[in-house]
């Protein structure tokens, strides 16, 4: 599972059982923090997910600013409620690619970016480890 934590929404993805090929899954609108954690929980529950792949939004200079902050508070949390390992990935340009592959895809009218960020993440991630 792939998670791009934003301060409204959460993308999330998922890869094929054989860890292959990332996919966007959904979107969760962020209500507060044990909402938002229960909502990912359950995905990890109901899809069997062996490891949580969350992005971390460093600064281009490679620092922790703000919104990573934010990203480590929620994901120390996750850590407490699921079993599954949690695992940092640096997400930096992430929405700005999935944007691109939107635009270039010609449909403008989906609102999938955070999701299709996450599979960036994810598939980034899974193309290094097999």
């Amino acid at each position: 599972m792939g998670l791009d934590i934003g301060d409204k929404r959460i993308g999330v993805a998922l890869s094929d059982p054989q860890g292959i090929l990332a996919s966007p899954f959904t979107i969760i609108k962020r209500r507060n923090e044990e909402s938002d954690i229960q909502a990912i929980t359950d995905i990890i529950s109901l899809h069997q997910v062996e490891r949580v792949i969350v992005g971390l939004p460093r600064s281009m200079d490679g620092s922790i600013g703000e919104q990573a902050k934010k990203v480590e508070a929620l994901t120390e949390r996750l850590r407490g409620q699921t079993r599954a390992p949690v695992e940092y990935r640096d997400e930096r340009l992430s929405t700005v690619s999935a944007r691109r592959l939107i635009q270039d895809a010609r449909n403008k009218k989906a609102r999938y970016d955070d999701a299709i960020a996450a599979a960036l993440i994810l598939q980034c991630y899974l193309d290094e480890e097999y």
